[in-house]
C-alpha cells in the first residue's frame, strides 16, 4: 500500500527545509530501534547523510558507507538478520535505488525487516526530465510491506513511523519484511551556515551477539499413537524442530540453515536414505511435520508432494515464503496439535533411521577420506566442523555438499545464516560482511567461485571504515559445478549441444583470486587437499582472509555417484525392525 497522500496532508507552503525533515526521519528511525545504517552516497540523499553524521556523532547510530547501492542493500541485509532487528540502507535517486531490487526481494521472501530509505526529486521536477528522475514509489511493487511518497517540506514522522511498523510485523496476518520511504527535498540539501556536528560521544556500536541455542521439552505424552512420523527442518526451522523431534523421539532431517541440525535424533545424509524409507519398505514413512522452508533437495520435495503421506507445517506466525492454500501441507499454529498430528516414533522407528544414518554417513566419509584433494563435499564436511561464532552458507553447491557431508554436532556449534528467500547467489559477501559486523563475532562464508565473482565488489570497504572478522572460503573450480549435477549434465555428456552447456551454464573463467584479493587488500589462502583445508580453518581469524579450495568440477559427477551406491550398499542389509 502507498499511503503518500497522508504524509502529504502535513505539508504546508515552504514547510521544513530538507535537513529539518531529515533530521525528524533519522530522530524516528532511531526511536523504533533502528541502531545500524549503510549509506550510499549521493547529492540528492544529502540531507539525510548530514542528519546522520549527528546522529553518528552523538553515538545514536552506526553507519556504514558503501558506494555500490547492491552491496549496500545485500550489506543492510546482512546487518538485520544478525540482528533480528531492522536495519536501514539510503541511496539517492535514480537507479540507485533500482539497485537495491535484488536485496528487498530477497528480504521479501526471507520476512527480512530490511528499511529502504530513497531520496527523490521534488514533485515540481518529476516528469519534467530533471537528472536522475523517475518514478521511485512503488519500484519494488509487491516485494515490499508498505511504500510511501513523502513530499517536500513535509513531516516525515508519520510515514517513517508506520514503515517500521510493516517492517517488523506488526500490522495483523502480515511477516516482516522490508519496506520503502521515498523522502522528496527540495534545495537547498546542505546545513545552515551555523550549523555544526555535535561534539563526538563516541560511537555507539550495536551488537547483536548471540550464541547457539537448544531447547528441551518434556517428553510426548504415551497416550499419544505411535506413528512412523519424520520432522522435516528446512530454512530457519530453529531448535524447536530439533526438541520436537527429540521429545517425540521421532528421526531429524534437517537442512544445514535450519539451526536444528543437531542432537541424538539428527540425521546427517538423510536426503538419500529417504527412499530406504518409502513405500515398499518395511517400515514406510507415514506422516510429515514440517518446520520452516524446505528449499535444498528434490527428495524432499517428492517426499513433500506424495498424497499418501500427510504433512502438517508449524505455523504459529504469519510467513513470508507461500501464500495461503499453495502447498499441501496441513498448516498448524500450536505444538500441541502439531504433536496430536505428529504422535510419537516407536523405538524401532527411531533406531531403524539413527542405524541407517550411521551407516550412510560412514560411508560418505570413507567415499571423501579415499582421495587426499579437496573436493565440494569435503570441503563442506569441513567449514561445518570447524564453524564457530556464525556460519553463512552461499546458494549453489556449497549449502548442499554441507547438508550431503556434514555430520550433525551434539550441540549446535554456530548460528546458521543463508540467503533462501529466493535462493539467489546475489550479493553473498555483502551478506556475510553485514552478519559479521552485525554479530560483531567471528564469522565464515562458504560460496563457490560464481558467487564470489557475482558480488567481488562486496569486498570493497572505504577507508576508515570498519572490517569485519570474516573468514571467506570459496571453492574455485572454475566455473558453476551445480549444472553438471542437474540435468544438464546428462546434456553436456551426450554432446549433442557441443560446448554450448559449459559455455552458457558452466560459465568457465580464469580469474586469479589471489590477484583480486590483494587488489582489495584482503588475506588470500590456496588449499587443494582436504587436509590443507583443515589446517586453515583451524587457525585464528583476524580481519578478512580468503580461502581459495581449488577443485575439479568435471569429475563432481562421477564422485556424488560414487557416495550414492557406496550409501546404497551400506544401509542395504540394515534391519529395519
Amino acid at each position: 500500500m502507498s499511503p503518500g497522500d497522508a504524509a502529504a496532508a502535513s505539508s504546508t507552503p515552504g514547510g521544513l527545509t530538507a535537513v529539518e525533515a531529515a533530521r525528524i526521519a533519522v530522530d524516528t528511525l532511531l526511536a523504533a530501534g533502528v541502531r545500524q545504517m549503510v549509506v550510499s552516497p549521493g547529492s540528492r540523499s544529502a540531507p539525510m547523510a548530514y542528519a546522520l553524521a549527528e546522529a553518528e556523532a552523538a553515538g545514536r547510530v552506526e553507519l556504514l558507507v558503501r558506494i555500490d547501492e547492491r552491496s549496500a542493500g545485500f550489506t543492510a541485509l546482512g546487518l538485520a538478520l544478525s540482528a533480528g532487528a531492522p536495519a536501514a540502507v539510503l541511496t539517492t535517486s535514480g537507479t540507485a535505488v533500482g539497485n537495491l531490487l535484488p536485496a528487498v526481494m530477497e528480504a521479501n521472501h526471507a520476512a527480512v525487516p530490511l528499511v529502504v530509505i530513497s531520496a527523490d526529486r521534488p514533485e515540481e521536477l518529476r516528469g519534467t526530465g530533471a537528472n536522475q528522475t523517475t518514478v521511485q514509489l512503488d519500484l519494488f511493487g509487491e516485494h515490499v510491506r508498505f511504500a510511501v511518497d513523502v513530499p517536500a517540506g513535509s513531516d516525515p514522522q508519520r510515514a517513517v513511523d508506520t514503515a517500521l511498523s510493516a517492517a517488523t510485523g506488526a500490522f495483523e496476518d502480515a511477516p516482516p519484511g522490508p519496506v520503502q520511504v521515498n523522502l522528496a527535498f527540495r534545495d537547498p540539501l546542505v546545513p545552515a551556515a551555523d550549523d555544526r556536528l555535535p561534539a563526538a560521544a563516541g560511537r555507539g556500536m550495536y551488537r547483536a551477539v548471540r550464541n547457539p541455542l537448544a531447547l528441551d521439552f518434556p517428553a510426548a505424552s504415551t497416550a499419544l499413537p505411535e506413528r512412523r512420523t519424520v520432522v522435516l527442518a528446512g530454512h530457519d526451522a530453529g531448535p524447536v524442530a530439533e526438541a520436537f523431534a527429540r521429545a517425540h523421539g521421532l528421526p531429524l532431517l534437517a537442512e544445514p540453515s535450519s539451526n536444528a541440525r543437531f542432537g541424538p535424533n539428527a540425521v546427517g545424509p538423510y536426503r538419500l536414505l529417504i527412499e530406504h524409507f518409502g513405500p515398499d519398505s518395511a517400515q514406510p514413512i507415514e506422516r510429515v511435520v514440517l518446520f520452516g522452508r524446505p528449499t535444498l533437495s528434490r527428495p524432499v520435495s517428492a517426499l513433500l508432494e506424495r498424497a499418501d503421506v500427510p504433512s502438517a507445517l508449524y505455523q504459529p506466525v504469519p510467513v513470508a515464503w507461500y501464500e495461503p492454500g499453495r502447498r499441501t501441507e496441513l498448516p498448524l499454529e500450536t505444538l500441541a496439535d502439531l504433536a496430536e498430528f505428529a504422535g510419537r516414533g516407536a523405538a524401532a522407528w527411531l533406531d531403524a533411521w539413527l542405524l541407517a544414518g550411521a551407516a550412510a554417513q560412514h560411508a560418505v566419509d570413507l567415499i571423501l577420506a579415499a582421495s587426499p584433494a579437496a573436493t565440494g563435499p569435503s570441503a563442506g564436511a569441513e567449514v561445518w566442523k570447524h564453524a564457530r561464532g556464525q556460519l553463512v552458507l552461499g546458494s549453489s553447491n556449497g549449502i548442499r555438499d554441507v547438508d550431503l557431508a556434514g555430520a550433525p554436532p551434539a550441540e549446535p556449534q554456530a548460528i546458521m545464516f543463508a540467503n533462501r528467500g529466493l535462493a539467489g547467489i546475489d550479493g553473498t559477501t555483502s551478506t556475510a560482511t553485514g552478519i559479521a559486523l552485525g554479530g560483531g563475532q567471528e564469522t565464515t562464508v562458504l560460496m563457490g567461485d560464481v558467487t564470489f565473482l557475482h558480488d567481488a565488489g562486496g569486498l570493497l570497504l572505504g577507508a576508515g571504515e570498519a572490517e569485519p572478522q570474516l573468514r571467506i572460503v570459496v571453492l574455485n573450480d572454475a566455473g558453476g559445478a551445480i549444472f553438471g549435477l542437474l540435468e544438464h549434465g546428462a546434456v553436456a555428456a551426450a554432446g549433442r549441444y557441443g560446448t554450448a552447456v559449459e559455455r552458457l551454464f558452466a560459465t568457465p573463467h580464469r580469474v586469479d583470486l589471489a590477484a583480486l584479493a590483494a587488489a582489495y587488500g584482503v588475506k588470500h589462502r590456496r588449499v587443494g587437499t582436504t587436509a590443507e583445508l583443515a589446517e586453515a580453518l583451524s587457525g585464528p581469524l583476524e580481519g578478512r582472509s580468503i580461502i581459495e579450495v581449488r577443485t575439479d568440477r568435471h569429475r563432481l559427477g562421477e564422485l556424488h555417484r560414487a557416495i550414492r551406491a557406496a550409501v546404497a550398499t551400506a544401509v542395504e542389509g540394515l534391519p529395519q525392525t
